[in-house]
């Protein structure tokens, strides 16, 4: 019994250029992907969190009207305004916040910092795969895009609440877990 070639079916005479070509651009799209980004908020005024809340539940019910009188001009108004407020509570709330924002790094560069702070051997025999005290400083600062320091990333963990902590660490880890294919049927 023969055993199936490894290489791709050759296409049809004549077709050789024009699939290679057609390989040569995917590829070069396939290269250009930019990597996930992942945008953490830090923002200490509550009120202009729950101002944006409010105006986008009064909005969700105000194009709900809208949609259900479609012969209403009134109700298409209202929805325009309270979409203008959403815009505007949003808008205040950007204002009075700071953003971190981190970035996928390349597979071997994520493997090499995780390889850099190996779990001691009670964090191993409890499943960890990198040590829990020196990674995520190092992950955060390898992946800031702010420049944040591993220093830097250190002392906001150790001094944030464990929330906000949490929420640093989560946005860092999170952004190199993203996938952004997925495996379709024929």
């Amino acid at each position: 019994m023969s055993r199936p070639s490894a290489k791709s079916p050759s296409p049809p005479h004549g077709d050789t250029t024009s699939a290679e070509g057609a390989w040569a651009a995917k590829m070069e799209r396939l290269r250009r992907r930019p990597r996930s980004r992942k945008k953490l908020r830090v923002c200490d005024d509550d009120s202009l969190r729950r101002r944006l809340e409010e105006a986008e539940q009064a909005a969700r019910r105000a194009r709900f009207l809208a949609e259900t009188s479609p012969d209403d001009g009134a109700a298409a108004g209202q929805a325009e305004e309270a979409d203008a407020a959403v815009e505007a509570a949003r808008a205040a709330l950007d204002d009075a916040s700071d953003f971190l924002t981190f970035l996928a790094l390349p597979r071997p560069v994520l493997e090499d910092l995780i390889a850099e702070h190996p779990p001691t051997e009670q964090q191993a025999s409890g499943g960890a795969g990198f040590n829990p005290d020196t990674f995520p400083a190092a992950l955060i600062a390898a992946a800031s895009l702010d420049g944040m320091s591993e220093a830097e990333a250190a002392e906001l963990l150790a001094t944030w609440s464990a929330p906000d902590a949490n929420a640093l660490w989560e946005a860092a880890w999170q952004v190199q877990q993203e996938s952004r294919v997925e495996l379709g049927k024929d």
